[in-house]
């Protein structure tokens, strides 16, 4: 392989420590709730899939309270030679993220296309690795000519090891 040239191995080592089981705790615009998420590696290893639920008990900011679900899928574009992350959402929306590097312990994902949402918004996620078994998460929204502003921020702890 040329020097400086980055393989599949390569991209997928930056998302491997998210294999396992997480609890985890969230709060922002819909509140404060709890939540549980699993990553792992579907179709012989292909693609890293996340399925995440985080209840919002009825409160202040969030009278009704709700239940957020999403699932998704880490991939390895070759052509671009990075990872893309296609997130549902119970609500119907479907966010695709590519990764906008990696400085420090951050990962940092933003859209390049939300379905389901006005045309011109933006989502920014970013993972924050605390220890090897603990990272915290944000969430930011960009309205069509806004700058990025936080929606959640959440904080997960593995419950099961990585494999």
């Amino acid at each position: 392989m040329p020097p400086g040239e980055t393989t599949a191995q390569d991209l997928w080592a930056r998302v491997r420590f998210l294999v396992g089981t997480w609890r985890g705790s969230s709060e922002g615009e819909p509140g404060q709730g709890t939540g549980e998420r699993t990553y792992e590696f579907v179709l012989r290893d292909r693609f890293l899939q996340v399925r995440n639920k985080v209840v919002y008990l009825p409160q202040g900011k969030n009278p009704k309270g709700e239940i957020h679900e999403d699932t998704g899928l880490f991939s390895i574009d070759r052509a671009r030679k990075t990872i893309v992350f296609r997130q549902f959402h119970v609500e119907g929306f479907v966010n695709q993220y590519v990764q906008h590097g990696a400085a420090g312990e951050d990962l940092v994902f933003v859209t390049e296309a939300i379905e389901n949402i006005p045309p011109g918004w933006r989502a920014r996620l970013r993972l924050t690795v605390s220890g090897v078994d603990e990272f915290s998460e944000s969430f930011e929204l960009a309205s069509p000519d806004g700058e990025f502003s936080p929606y959640s921020t959440s904080k997960w702890r593995r419950t099961v090891p990585n494999p």
